[in-house]
């Protein structure tokens, strides 16, 4: 069954509509501006709590807990993650060239900082693969360890220092640079990482972690590498030194990752019946560290093991200040790509569990989190791709998980963590690489990004060879330009299109795409689909040209034209003063705009509704095509203009050269207008009927 519709209404111009329905925007503006200032200036007991409620959200949602819905599974999930959090923090550590009881502080005092100042229910911080990756790149340019060098030497214990000391003041400054664009409200910068550069960025940055972990895996003591081609550089370094594998860390890994992948694939598939995810990693380590103990594995066969894990709190200190403005570029990219990461699972798990985040509060938890937590030797942290999901699959509800998680790692920290002085490092390498499962699966993506749009399919490509061929940073920076040259590139060449109207009704579509709809005799109607300003104005002015036929030469043509019968119309008044007539005239005027009538425009009428603004350059070109289509005697009218743009166009002088009642709400009310001028005259009374 069909239904129909019918209105009967004024015409209504901009003018006329804002008459009937606007307000004094400018008055009550001014009221609006001074109840805003004096409400953001006030100081009461309400806006004290509900500051307190916005900036520490963990008084918001502890009073409203669900202690017996929602505990059991917070509890299952927190425990869950923390065991997961204790070989992955220390395997972390060894992609961020510290100490592996660093990552264990790591994965402590985020996770309870995020807690209180988190908006995320389902988030898990802590230690990730790709911010060690870029952070130890920044540590091994600064504070490379020499190869001869004995671990157990002093000066193995001072460079330790000082690596830890430069990790920290990384971790230290993007925490400053967080809590400062908090302060400045800039949670949206996060949206120019796009969804294809954040997964091309991982998946590229997963080849980089994997390429780094194969001399710990083969048992091989080489030099890390760092800057454009790395990858390259370490994967040749490796196989100049296969000779040298150490056999017995290679049947460690190759055990290892017998082990581990196929449980990992165990979990992943049956995710949805295992109440929780087998924790095979941990489950390894302390497999690994016995059999390592039991049958003297480091003194046999030479086996690089993890050594001694104080146990207890490290003592508060001040990173390697220093080092800020050597730091400062890497720290910048290790800035936005943690909180980009942290902000998009922040938001996948809040629009699948119904509830919102707060962007610019996630930078003020990060931020906290990374000041905070440096103080105490760690090193940049963000919410984490496979804890977050386990985080999610194991039952969580609130960042009540986040304490249980944290008290596993405590008392790993305080009783346990010595006794994984004999695990080999070769099993934290396995673990980093079977970590980066869900990295490599991003691939899958790629039929469908393709099959949506080619554009994204190439910032997707160009962001991964970027990161691969050059460098994590470096390739980040590339990819984020060409996917903003995409955006301009398209608002450049904004298609421009004749509109014509369908038979009976109001609704106007492109002649290109619907062959039943008609252009309105006399009338060209025309749309452009994107902003007019300094960078386009070429082309659309080129576009506007070839539509209407605004060339030199016919310009000149019709001023003639128009001359000649400005003339005629002045002979004739003087005639007619002079009490003589001049029967020709009017058969010689009425000639030249019936010619005009059958064969050219007589107006131009421009959609603008998808104009979504105009500068300065925009608005001259408007003036500059209005003087040129009067000198041909064909009138401009606007339509669907924003408030934006119609702002900018009349504050530019634009009514200078055109009729302020040729600006219409629609294209209908403006074509029935035009209409309506050739048939009669004007009337006050004038409607509008589809």
């Amino acid at each position: 069954m069909s239904a129909s519709v019918a209105v009967y209404r004024n015409i209504y111009t901009e003018d006329r509509f804002r008459q009937t329905y606007g307000t004094e925007a400018q008055s009550r503006g001014r009221e609006r501006l001074r109840d805003r200032l004096a409400q953001r200036c006030s100081c009461s007991q309400v806006e004290c709590v509900h500051l307190l409620k916005k900036r520490l959200p963990v008084c918001s949602w502890l009073p409203k807990y669900k202690l017996k819905k929602w505990l059991l599974g917070d509890i299952i999930a927190g425990l869950t993650v923390g065991i997961v959090h204790i070989p992955q923090g220390m395997a972390f550590a060894l992609l961020t060239s510290v100490a592996p009881v660093y990552g264990l502080y790591t994965s402590f005092f985020p996770v309870v900082l995020y807690m209180l100042f988190g908006t995320g229910h389902h988030v898990s911080t802590g230690t990730f693969a790709v911010l060690s990756l870029m952070t130890g790149s920044v540590v091994e340019q600064l504070v490379p360890i020499p190869l001869a060098l004995n671990s157990s030497s002093p000066e193995a214990a001072e460079l330790e220092a000082q690596r830890i000391g430069v990790a920290s003041a990384v971790a230290f400054l993007s925490g400053i640079m967080m809590l400062c664009m908090c302060g400045l409200q800039l949670g949206f910068l996060s949206t120019y990482l796009s969804e294809p550069i954040v997964k091309a960025f991982t998946s590229a940055a997963a080849f980089h972690v994997t390429v780094s972990q194969l001399q710990s895996m083969l048992g091989l003591r080489l030099p890390r590498y760092a800057g454009s081609f790395s990858l390259f550089k370490t994967l040749a370094s490796v196989m100049e030194n296969v000779p040298h594998t150490n056999l017995a860390e290679l049947v460690i890994s190759l055990l290892c990752l017998a082990v581990l992948v196929p449980v990992k694939e165990v979990n992943s598939r049956f995710r949805e019946r295992l109440r929780t995810p087998i924790p095979i990693e941990i489950i390894t380590v302390i497999i690994a560290t016995g059999i390592t103990y039991a049958f003297s594995l480091d003194s046999k066969y030479d086996i690089q093991i993890v050594g001694h894990i104080p146990a207890g709190f490290p003592e508060p200190r001040l990173p390697a200040l220093e080092t800020v403005p050597e730091i400062a570029g890497d720290t910048v990219a290790i800035t936005l790509v943690a909180y980009a990461v942290s902000v998009s699972l922040a938001m996948i798990y809040a629009d699948k569990h119904g509830y919102s985040i707060d962007p610019n509060q996630e930078l003020l938890a990060h931020g906290i989190s990374n000041t905070v937590s440096s103080l105490f030797t760690c090193f940049p942290n963000s919410a984490t791709l496979a804890t977050t999901n386990i985080l999610e699959s194991a039952g969580a509800h609130t960042q009540l998980a986040g304490l249980f998680t944290s008290l596993v790692v405590l008392i790993v920290l305080l009783l346990i963590g010595p006794l994984f002085y004999f695990l080999p490092k070769a099993v934290l390498a396995c673990i980093n690489v079977t970590s980066l499962r869900q990295m490599f699966l991003l691939f899958q993506d790629l039929p469908d990004l393709w099959r949506i749009s080619k554009i994204d399919f190439m910032v997707w490509l160009v962001t991964w060879l970027s990161v691969v061929v050059l460098n994590v940073d470096l390739g980040l920076a590339i990819g984020v330009v060409f996917s903003m040259m995409t955006v301009i590139c398209r608002t450049q060449r904004a298609s421009c299109s004749v509109l014509g109207r369908a038979a009976n009704t109001e609704i106007y579509r492109s002649i290109n795409n619907h062959n039943k709809c008609y252009e309105v005799a006399g009338v060209k109607i025309l749309t452009y689909n994107g902003p007019i300003y300094y960078g386009n104005r070429s082309f659309f002015k080129a576009d506007m040209a070839q539509l209407l036929g605004l060339t030199p030469e016919r310009i000149r043509s019709r001023e003639k034209a128009l001359e000649a019968m400005e003339k005629r119309e002045r002979e004739a008044i003087n005639s007619v003063e002079q009490g003589v007539a001049d029967s020709s005239f009017s058969s010689k005027n009425d000639l030249f705009r019936s010619e005009m009538a059958e064969g050219e425009v007589q107006a131009v009428l421009i959609d603008c509704s998808s104009v979504i603004f105009v500068d300065v350059a925009g608005a001259r070109l408007f003036i500059q095509m209005c003087m040129e289509c009067q000198k041909i005697g064909v009138t401009v009218y606007l339509a669907n203009c924003n408030e934006s743009v119609l702002k900018i166009l009349t504050s530019s002088g634009l009514m200078n050269y055109m009729n302020p009642q040729h600006i219409f709400v629609t294209v209908h009310d403006a074509v029935v207008y035009i209409q309506q001028q050739r048939e009669k005259p004007p009337e006050n009374n004038t409607t509008v009927w589809v």
